[in-house]
Order: structure tokens, then sequence, then C-alpha cells
């Protein structure tokens, strides 16, 4: 992976509750279809505007509310990097495990418009934004958890490092054909 990661990000205020990134109707759903309804609620048609390598930058308390792993529905939709003045502590441990990359970064709200587009540095947590030049300092990620984080999430790291079996549906893909 790079050390500077960019995209175009999607503005969101504070107390952004996880039941609005992964609505209750579609919760026992596949991971597919859960990504595909991120924000329903709150920003209908957002999961078909929004495109992979995309940023969020949000306000205080981002993914307050349930454990469900809306961090992972982030992910699988595209999200390369959540940018939010504060981050709701379970759900930065669900980001964590799951491999979204989130990241506290305070005074970020105020320095982006919508669709402008956020560089941040892998090694020296800042946000710059491209259009304006108004940079940020990030709040730093421990480096085990920072190495979750861009290596997929723990279960991709313990399937590679041989600690757990592979998923069925992983095998079954990886399976010869007739």
């Amino acid at each position: 992976m790079s050390e500077t990661l960019a995209g175009p990000v999607w503005i969101f205020g504070d107390n952004i509750n996880t039941d609005l990134m992964l609505p209750g109707n579609v919760r026992h759903a596949s991971e597919e279809v859960q990504a595909r309804h991120v924000f329903a609620a709150n920003r209908p048609g957002w999961a078909d505007e929004m495109r992979r390598g995309d940023f969020i930058v949000a306000g205080n308390n981002f993914g307050t509310g349930s454990s469900r792993p809306a961090a992972r529905s982030l992910r699988n939709a595209g999200i390369a990097c959540l940018l939010a003045e504060s981050i709701n502590g379970l759900f930065f441990g669900n980001a964590v495990n799951y491999g979204l990359l989130a990241v506290e970064c305070p005074g970020i709200v105020a320095s982006f418009a919508e669709g402008q587009t956020a560089e941040f540095s892998l090694t020296a947590f800042t946000v710059r934004n491209r259009e304006t030049g108004v940079v940020h300092q990030a709040l730093p990620i421990p480096g085990k958890l920072l190495d979750i984080m861009i290596g997929g999430g723990l279960f991709p790291i313990m399937e590679a490092r041989g600690l757990i079996a592979p998923e069925p549906a992983k095998l079954a893909s990886k399976a010869p054909r007739d």
C-alpha cells in the first residue's frame, strides 16, 4: 500500500449512528447487500453515488450505537479512509477488526466541502485538502493497529499467517474445476 491515500470526500455530521450505516432491515443479509444499503436511511442513493476509494469526513462521535459490523459495510462499500473529529470507541475497535482505516483528526470537518480531495499520509498522519492546501495533524494510530487496518482486518491477517482456516466460501472458490 502507498504511504499516501487520496480520494474525494463525503461529509457527514456528528453522532452518526451504526444503525444509519448498517440498517436493521439488511442486518442478516449478505455483506454485498449490506454494502449497497449503507446510509440508505439518511442519504438514499449514496451507495450508488460513492466510488471505491472515496473518503468520509465526519464530525464528533462517529459510529455511536450498537456493535453491529457497520465498519465492515463501509469497507465493503469501498471507503478508503474515514476521517472524523472523534470516533466512538466501539466503532473504532470494529474498524480495526474489519480493516477500515479510521482516523481521528480534530478540526477536519471545517476544512473540507463535499467532493474536495483529501490526501492522508500513513506515515506523518497528516491530512491535506488538495484544493485549498489546508493541512491537519491527525492523531496517530499505534503501528500494530494500523497494520491490521491496512492489512484488511483480523481475519485476513490470521488466515494469511495460517492461524485460522480460510472461510469455506474462499476454499470453494479455490477448488479445482472439472
